[in-house]
């Protein structure tokens, strides 16, 4: 996950997705509601220990937290190079990623009706006129990055919806990148916080609904996962010669990238949402 919140135009929600763990995410954030804190004020420290192993699965969250962590702190400048020296397969290879994602979400609809299919449009329409967006000019306050945390790791837990492209388009994505690279901790910690704040609130609208409209969700991230796909296809396009041989490894890295994730999402066990 956390390499894919790297790139811009691949969402960890994605992968989230793909390994099976993704409605155990959005509950297990869904839950926080700091219920905890009361006893802590009241010098109750048995109560407070009792409800922070309620409310938080330390079990899931750890191992999770620090694979991002690491993720971020080590593969930033590997991915970075990868898009600009090998751009055109990088893409090809995210493009099959998310075609793999979409057909992923797709077998998780029992009956395709008309309300799927508008939602599925109403999805991909908003996605390609969000993706298509020229990024802003922004200063880099720490308010600003504050934000920014909060906003786009909406994002990152959306399957199709890339956190990093949100930040392109904020006009933060080099800096909290250079930010990684140089270990600012300032500017990073409260990034984290206005993430951490973003993630908490915005968990509990899309566990909701999961909970209750679960097809009707699934099916507008299908059209979201579409509708994302002119990232990948612009950056191919732009990057190599429109024929044959200059398309065909790219083809070829596509498929590789749309096989990868179908043998993975087989090989994973869903948890049930």
């Amino acid at each position: 996950m956390g390499s894919a919140d790297i790139v811009p135009g691949v969402s960890g929600g994605t992968i989230a997705l793909i390994t099976g763990i993704y409605g155990h995410l959005v509950e297990a954030i869904s839950k926080i509601s700091f219920g905890f804190v009361k006893p802590l004020f009241k010098g109750d420290l048995r109560g407070f220990w009792s409800k922070l192993l309620e409310e938080i699965d330390f079990k899931f969250f750890i191992p999770l937290i620090l694979g991002i962590g690491v993720a971020f702190l080590t593969l930033a400048k590997v991915v970075t190079y990868c898009m600009d020296v090998h751009t055109a397969l990088t893409y090809s290879f995210f493009l099959g990623l998310i075609i793999a994602s979409a057909v992923i979400l797709f077998k998780k609809i029992k009956k395709i009706n008309i309300k799927h299919v508008v939602f599925a449009v109403i999805g991909m329409i908003l996605t390609y006129i969000f993706v298509s967006l020229n990024p802003i000019a922004a200063n880099h306050s720490l308010l600003v990055l504050f934000i920014s945390g909060m906003i786009a790791i909406c994002a990152m837990i959306l399957p199709g919806i890339s956190g990093s492209f949100l930040l392109l388009l904020l006009g933060q994505y080099e800096y909290m990148l250079n930010a990684l690279h140089q270990f600012h901790l300032s500017e990073i910690i409260v990034f984290v916080v206005g993430a951490l704040i973003g993630i908490l609130g915005f968990s509990k609208i899309l566990n909701f609904l999961l909970k209750n409209h679960e097809e009707v969700t699934m099916a507008f991230l299908i059209g979201v996962m579409l509708g994302s796909l002119k990232v990948p296809a612009v950056e191919v396009t732009n990057a190599v010669s429109l024929n044959f041989a200059g398309l065909l490894p790219c083809l070829i890295v596509a498929v590789i990238g749309f096989v990868l994730i179908i043998i993975l999402e087989t090989r994973f066990d869903y948890i049930e949402q």
